[in-house]
């Protein structure tokens, strides 16, 4: 049986011996153990992407890092931003914008021309399609972007290589079809697209 580790007896240098960045969201909760967990990674100057649970505890303790990569699907930016989902849509860019401002760091803010803005520049992504708004998808995502750090690129190179990377997998999967389309699917071709 796994116990949960106490946060409280170990120190940031402790976490350096082992982790060169951080993953902090998918599959975590709301419990107290997680937001002992999102304070750790708001003391930690390590490199973290933050998604899924992690964004939903910032909206009740937003917080500002340089270090971190923020990957938002519509509905938690708006959670975070504090409006409609409708707003966040209708204006996609400004809302990128404003989470990178409000939050610092670089934001993914994943959908249809999934956009990446580091505070001075937005990106735009020609990849992906409607498959891949399913479960697990945002997952993948901040895993590849997790890989790609502590391969040592820099929080610029790993949010934009890996949503190309994920986009493209997803295309790729995908084919003439995107019904149905698993997170667990787009492995094979991220495993392609990393190791031609």
């Amino acid at each position: 049986m796994l116990e949960a580790f106490d946060l409280q007896k170990i120190d940031d240098s402790a976490i350096r011996d082992w982790a060169t960045n951080l993953v902090i969201g998918p599959g975590l909760g709301k419990d107290d153990w997680a937001k002992m967990l999102l304070d750790f990674i708001l003391a930690s100057d390590l490199p973290t992407v933050v998604d899924a649970d992690g964004l939903n505890l910032l909206v009740d303790r937003p917080a500002w890092k340089d270090s971190w990569i923020l990957t938002p699907h519509p509905g938690e930016a708006a959670n975070l931003l504090g409006c409609s989902i409708s707003k966040v849509e209708g204006d996609r860019f400004s809302a990128v914008r404003n989470l990178q401002r409000s939050f610092g760091g670089i934001v993914i803010l994943k959908g249809a021309g999934t956009l990446i803005c580091d505070g001075k520049q937005i990106y735009v992504a020609n990849v992906g399609n409607p498959g891949m708004a399913s479960g697990g998808m945002g997952d993948v995502l901040s895993g590849i972007i997790g890989g790609l750090l502590a391969q040592g690129l820099n929080s610029q190179q790993a949010a934009t290589l890996a949503v190309c990377i994920h986009g493209q997998a997803a295309d790729l999967a995908a084919g003439q079809d995107e019904r149905g389309l698993l997170a667990s699917d787009l492995f094979p071709y991220i495993r392609k697209l990393v190791n031609p």
